[in-house]
């Protein structure tokens, strides 16, 4: 595990180079997309408190909600309106709006600046899943933060995987010292797992080394698409 003796250089490394890629304070490394949906949201909700989620978000994220024990709402798929009101009706502690960017089966994308506002008007925490965004859509290839205009600010919790474009397995949480801090001190599916192989941590450097040089990568993807 990363907290026995399974955190390595090229995991730090990595961190250090997606947080700054990303503009972000820190990033923390989990084994799969899976396990950092699940460790974030369950590190950070209790029964107190309300995740509301797009009705087409990926299984991982759903399913993060449920286990967290928060009071699990899902709004329609890319509804403000519906948002809107069952955050108006929420007397929840804390709030986290978690929403896919690109949706993996239609391929279309959340309203992700429309979201940010209303978070922030009803006091509520934004996390992006940008499994399908990071790595080749952005003009850095920096995924769903970068394209729609975001700051850190109005989405604090940013996640993307790494098995996608990178070509690689594993994902990252990135944000705040605070953030990272809290996931390794409670996520479980950071704690109790087997870290990623530090021979994969170094080949996701370099692709995403890749990502930042060669630009005519996504170009290729777009003239395809």
């Amino acid at each position: 595990s990363h907290l026995g003796c399974g955190h390595s250089a090229p995991h730090q490394a990595l961190e250090e180079e997606l947080a700054a890629f990303t503009g972000r304070a820190r990033a923390l490394v989990f084994s799969s997309g899976y396990a950092a949906n699940l460790g974030v949201i369950t590190s950070l909700l209790t029964r107190q408190d309300g995740i509301f989620e797009d009705s087409l978000n990926h299984a991982s994220l759903l399913d993060g909600g449920l286990l967290s024990g928060a009071a699990f709402t899902r709004f329609k798929h890319n509804c403000t309106t519906d948002l809107t009101e069952r955050l108006a009706k929420s007397s929840a502690r804390h709030k986290l709006v978690a929403v896919d960017w690109v949706f993996s089966m239609d391929g279309d994308k959340a309203p992700l600046f429309d979201l940010a506002q209303i978070s922030a008007q009803h006091r509520a925490w934004l996390m992006v899943d940008d499994a399908h965004g990071f790595g080749c859509l952005g003009p850095r290839g920096a995924g769903s933060l970068d394209a729609a205009g975001v700051s850190e600010q109005q989405v604090p919790i940013y996640m993307a995987t790494l098995g996608k474009a990178l070509g690689c397995a594993g994902a990252f949480i990135a944000g705040s010292e605070d953030l990272i801090e809290c996931l390794i001190q409670f996520a479980r599916t950071y704690i109790y797992t087997t870290a990623l192989p530090p021979a994969l941590a170094a080949a996701t450097r370099a692709a995403l080394q890749l990502v930042q040089t060669e630009p005519q990568r996504r170009l290729q993807l777009q003239e395809n698409i």
